[in-house]
């Protein structure tokens, strides 16, 4: 074998350490960089090393994995990820980051950078209990690390902020000989001064496609696009060549669906959503959306999935609900689990099994868990005090008692928190408590209670808890809030209840007592699936075969960390555990919170009634998906959304492809010849598919969603370069040019089709069918890291082509935005005027015409919220024009500016002047 190397390259002390340390026999070069090793490949590249049947390998980490293999020392599969986020995630970063230092001076802004992609290792150091990555010997991992940090890291005038473990580990590799002798050799010392040749050579945008913020606008992602080099785009035009061929369909699936071996069989869990209550689109988008999504992107790829979920029906609430409404908690279920099923089915969240936690079955599996919890000591028994009520006869639950709060006296807390102050509270605490049923003094009484002895079972916890997340995805709330639980050691929780409806408890000394219901409700994942298959044991029992992905809240967390993998651990009956633990942020609406009572939000079972599609209302809240921070609900910004990236973007794309085939081709696909440009765009759209793939791998799902949007765009950009509604009417080779050019187009649209089911299956079955698309082009393109390919051929005959998509107009938003506003309408009563109901808003603008001179109250949030959109937009309207799109669309855009400039000045109680009223010069 032969090493090639070039002096100043970071990634060739990589591949020399790891050549040192498995002491693998090679012939190592130094080469100049603009030598081309590779005589295949139109760039020089380093390093390269040369195998002995002649076959090169030029990635960096491939070359370093071959030689760990070749040594014997298989890489592990916590290794493999490792190596996977140092080449998505750290390297970008780094390479961003020298050259801000390198060839900006920006130190500063470098060290941000580094900061913020650190931080992960950081964590992961923290809890470690071994030197290095993967375990007490020196990994492939540890060495690809610790080389692509050297040119920053070993840097003393660089400060990056307290990375007391990421320094340790760093330290602790730096000092091996075989490290020090690597760096030596390529980078001469420690000053990253020495990477500017090879930096200069690196295309700047290279080093800085970043995850693009969910309100960023489409300039800022077209600085952030992905430059193609020669070699992608000949593998891209030949992967595109090759067409469907013999590829198979994905397969249908056949109910009861249960682990087979040799395939990847997923288990997909929602947390389940409470009875007593509406669901509202915070609701659907932290729980069943987003579960959704992946569960249906999962059986794109042919995984075995099952997605099972249902309503959480026991508990406090429950009985609260039932004694407002005058019916039993069983009919409070049975209406509200109807409810539930039509929403769900309403949004098209497509369940295997959408079940309920009243059953017999969930009685019988909770009991035994409890029964082996018990044999095995891991319960407690204790005495609590609690408020009773003897007019009542029985205990008061928390949500059964109100008084005075004890910290700021406000005099309607709950038994558990204040709504004010918003402290914990313990229902014994309270000054002047009442019992919320008949309004009497409770008294305080002792009562008897089991407790899951989780101190007991807490190490086996954490040795689980080191695996699942260091094997796992699990998102980073999760992580934290585990982690909080377990900083100052955990405590006995309180398993039972004094209440009636519930799971019995069935111990003899307890049998007045139920089931705490986050003992019990997590034990309805298993029961639910016990309901839709009596082989249920095969997925909740088989923790070597399936994975288990559990989607929530980040409220729900701790619950599905810690005490019910402590429940089923204690158990000690082989449980499947959690891998992926998948929490969202807070979903608010309009800046405020979702509130029935108040009339504030939209509802699930109020979607409906707004006539925008649902695949409309999957779209908006998967792009506004509160995935690492709370995000917002927003009406305006809704609107905007639809019309510009639905509407303008992909629906314009997508119709136009299809509508060039129908007009110029009479519905056939014509021959394509492909060019340079063709290629590259065939590349950009290859590339973006492959982003989506690893994104959606990772749960990354409103990140996904971008990278379709962002092939519309390159396509939409290519139709505009390219003109073929002008071609079309030239000489024989611009026909030719435009057949290409809508043959290509075409192709596209139909990878879109398959790209969006997960996100807007309703649009995308409209799109097939109008396409005619063929039932193996999803398996053929959504195979392994995936292919795009020319799924429809010269000949290929399309169906009718028709707009996917309807603008949302400013008077029904305005209109939609005071029904839900709660608040507006609450002040119309006061005054005795009509309610805020469905056919008041029907009025656009309540009454006032945009263009008249009147007195308009100021709305600040409201203004606050049209200045962001404002900026976005005007964003949008630059980025069009340096684009140089037709005239007609920047038109479009621009009196979108101008029509949010007119709402802005409202919200800001001024009158705005007319859209074409030009402002007098001075």
């Amino acid at each position: 074998m032969k090493l090639f190397i070039g002096e100043g390259n970071p990634h060739c002390v990589k591949v020399l350490a790891v050549l040192e340390l498995t002491g693998v026999k090679c012939d190592v070069q130094l080469v100049n960089h603009e030598e081309r090793v590779v005589p295949y490949l139109t760039r020089p590249v380093l390093p390269v090393l040369l195998l002995p049947d002649g076959q090169h390998l030029f990635s960096p980490n491939t070359i370093c994995q071959y030689l760990y293999d070749v040594s014997g020392q298989k890489a592990s599969e916590v290794c493999n990820q490792w190596l996977e986020w140092e080449a998505t995630d750290l390297q970008p970063a780094v390479l961003q980051a020298l050259h801000m230092m390198s060839l900006q001076g920006k130190q500063r802004e470098a060290a941000a950078v580094i900061k913020e992609t650190l931080g992960y290792l950081e964590q992961r150091l923290s809890k470690a209990s071994t030197p290095f990555l993967t375990s007490d010997k020196i990994s492939v991992a540890d060495i690809v690390l610790w080389a692509a940090l050297y040119p920053i890291l070993s840097d003393s005038g660089f400060e990056a902020g307290d990375l007391r473990f990421v320094r340790g580990w760093f330290d602790g590799i730096g000092v091996l000989p075989a490290c020090q002798a690597a760096a030596q050799k390529i980078l001469h010392g420690k000053n990253p001064e020495v990477l500017k040749t090879f930096l200069q050579k690196l295309p700047t945008t290279q080093t800085q496609r970043r995850d693009v913020p969910t309100n960023s606008s489409p300039a800022e992602a077209e600085d952030t696009e992905h430059v193609m080099s020669v070699q992608e785009i000949e593998e891209a035009a030949q992967v595109w060549s090759t067409g469907l061929k013999d590829c198979p369909e994905v397969p249908q699936r056949k109910h009861p669906i249960l682990p087979q071996k040799g395939k990847r069989n997923v288990l997909v869990t929602s947390a389940l959503p409470y009875v007593n209550n509406v669901p509202h689109l915070g609701n659907i988008i932290g729980c069943v959306l987003s579960a959704d999504v992946f569960a249906r992107y999962g059986r794109l790829r042919g995984w075995n999935l099952l997605y099972v979920c249902g309503t959480d029906e026991y508990g406090t609430a429950t009985e609260n609900k039932a004694r407002e409404e005058g019916l039993t908690p069983k009919e409070i279920c049975d209406k509200y689990h109807d409810i539930h099923a039509s929403v769900y089915k309403w949004f098209q969240i497509d369940f295997d099994f959408f079940g309920r936690t009243t059953t017999q079955r969930q009685t019988e599996i909770a009991q035994d868990i409890f029964w082996r919890l018990h044999e095995r000591s891991f319960l407690l028994d204790d005495t609590v005090e609690q408020l009773r009520c003897e007019n009542c006869q029985r205990f008061l639950a928390d949500r059964f008692v109100e008084g005075v709060c004890p910290y700021c006296r406000y005099p309607e807390a709950r038994g558990d928190q204040c709504d004010k102050c918003g402290r914990l509270i313990n229902a014994v605490e309270l000054r002047n408590p009442q019992c919320k049923t008949c309004k009497e003094t409770p008294v305080i009484k002792s009562s008897k209670h089991l407790f899951l002895n989780l101190p007991k079972l807490e190490g086996e916890l954490e040795k689980w808890l080191d695996q699942s997340t260091g094997s796992g995805d699990w998102t980073l709330n999760a992580r934290q809030i585990t982690r909080s639980w377990l900083r100052d050691g955990l405590k006995p929780r309180c398993i039972t209840r004094d209440l009636q409806w519930g799971t019995p408890v069935p111990h003899p000394d307890y049998s007045e007592k139920v089931f705490y219901v986050w003992f019990d409700a997590p034990i309805g994942y298993l029961s639910i699936t016990a309901n839709y298959t009596d082989q249920w044991e095969k997925w909740w029992k088989n923790p070597q075969q399936v994975e288990l992905y559990n989607f929530m809240a980040k409220d729900n967390v701790p619950f599905h960390s810690v005490v019910f993998p402590c429940s089923l651990l204690g158990a000690q009956d082989n449980y499947t555990l959690v891998n992926n633990l998948i929490a969202t942020e807070y979903l608010n609406y309009e800046d405020t919170k979702f509130s029935k009572s108040r009339g504030v939000g939209v509802f699930g079972d109020m979607a409906k009634d707004t006539e925008i599609p649902s695949d409309v209302w999957r779209f908006y809240l998967l792009f506004i998906r509160p995935e690492a921070q709370d995000s917002a609900f927003s009406w305006a910004d809704m609107a905007l959304k639809n019309n510009s990236e639905l509407l303008n973007n992909l629906g314009n794309f997508i119709n136009r492809a299809g509508m060039f085939v129908s007009k110029f081709f009479e519905g056939l696909v014509p021959e394509m010849f492909l060019n340079d440009d063709d290629k590259r765009l065939i590349a950009q759209v290859c590339w973006e598919l492959k982003q989506y793939i690893q994104l959606l791998n990772k749960v990354r799902i409103r990140d996904a969603l971008k990278c379709i949007l962002n092939i519309s765009r390159h396509g939409n950009q290519y139709i505009q370069v390219n003109e073929p509604w002008k071609k079309i009417k030239g000489g024989d080779s611009d026909r030719q040019r435009a057949g290409t050019v809508t043959g290509v187009s075409v192709n596209v649209a139909c990878l879109l089709s398959v790209l969006l089911e997960p996100y807007m299956p309703t649009v995308s079955q409209t799109i097939r069918t109008q396409l005619q698309a063929p039932p193996t082009c999803t398996a053929a393109m959504m195979t392994e890291t995936g292919r795009f390919i020319c799924t429809l051929p010269a000949g290929h005959r399309i169906g009718t082509v028709s707009p996917l998509f309807q603008k949302l107009e400013n008077e029904q938003i305005e209109a939609l935005r005071k029904r839900f506003g709660g608040q507006q309408s609450e002040e119309e009563n006061d005054k005795g005027e009509t309610p805020n109901t469905a056919a008041a808003d029907t009025k656009p603008n309540a009454g006032v015409e945009l263009n008249s001179p009147v007195n308009v109250k100021a709305d600040p949030e409201r203004a606050k919220q049209l200045n962001a959109l404002l900026t976005e937009q005007a964003d949008k309207v630059r980025a069009l024009k340096a684009q140089k799109a037709e005239k007609s669309v920047i038109a479009e855009e621009v009196g979108k500016l101008l029509e949010l400039k007119k709402q802005l000045a409202l919200a800001e109680g001024k009158s705005p002047e007319p859209s074409n009223q030009k402002a007098k010069k001075k």
